[in-house]
C-alpha cells in the first residue's frame, strides 16, 4: 500500500525545498512538486504545457481535469511506497476530487497533510527573492496568496476532521524544518 503525505503552504513557505530534501535524505520517499510537474510540462512546449501556462502566468489554479491527472499519473509511477506531493490541494475542487479518487483506490493511503505555516511578510520576500520565472512579480503574488488563502480554512478543517492535519511553523531555517518534518513523516510510517 502507498502512503502518501501531503504538504501544503503559501507561495515561498519552502514546501517543495523541505519536501525535496527530505526524500533526499531517505531512499523510501518519493517527492513530488505540483509547480514544478505543471512548469515541466510549461517547458516542453506542448499543447497541454500551453494551455497549463495561461493559468500559471496569471497566478490561477490549473483546472482540476489536468491537476488530477497529474497528481495520479506521478502517484502511480512512483518507485517507492511512500510518497510526498507538495503544493496540493490548492482549492476545495482539488481536495474534494483527490478525496474521491482516494476511497476508489484503496492501494493509497492519504496518511497526514502537513502545512508549512509562514507569515505573508516572509512569503513575499522568499517569493521575489528567489525570482524563479515571469510569475514571480507582486501582482502574481498577491494574487496567488488571495488563491491560497481563500478556501484555506475550509480544507484545514476537513483535515482536521478526519484527524490527519498536521501545522508546522516555516519560519525557522531549513534545517530546523526539514528535521522537523521529517521526523514527524517518519513517525507516521
Amino acid at each position: 500500500m502507498k502512503k502518501l503525505f501531503l504538504i501544503i503552504g503559501a507561495p515561498g513557505s519552502g514546501k517543495t525545498t523541505d519536501a525535496e530534501l527530505i526524500a533526499k535524505n531517505n531512499d523510501n520517499i518519493s517527492h513530488y512538486s505540483t509547480g514544478d510537474m505543471l512548469r515541466e510540462e510549461i517547458s516542453s512546449g506542448s499543447k497541454r504545457g500551453q494551455e497549463i501556462n495561461k493559468f500559471i502566468s496569471k497566478g490561477e489554479i490549473v483546472p482540476i481535469e489536468i491537476v488530477i491527472e497529474t497528481i495520479t499519473s506521478a502517484i502511480a509511477s512512483a518507485k517507492t511506497d511512500i510518497v510526498i506531493i507538495d503544493g496540493y490541494p490548492r482549492s476545495l475542487e482539488q481536495m474534494n476530487a483527490l478525496d474521491a479518487y482516494l476511497q476508489n483506490h484503496t492501494d493509497i493511503e492519504l496518511v497526514s497533510v502537513i502545512e508549512v505555516e509562514v507569515s505573508e511578510e516572509t512569503a513575499r520576500d522568499r517569493v521575489l527573492g528567489r525570482a524563479r520565472g515571469a510569475d514571480d512579480n507582486n501582482e502574481v503574488f498577491d494574487n496567488r496568496m488571495r488563491v491560497y488563502t481563500e478556501p484555506l480554512n475550509e480544507i484545514r478543517n476537513f483535515y482536521l476532521q478526519k484527524n490527519i492535519l498536521k501545522v508546522i511553523s516555516g519560519e525557522g531555517t531549513i534545517d530546523e524544518i526539514v528535521s522537523q518534518m521529517q521526523n514527524y513523516i517518519l513517525s507516521k510510517i
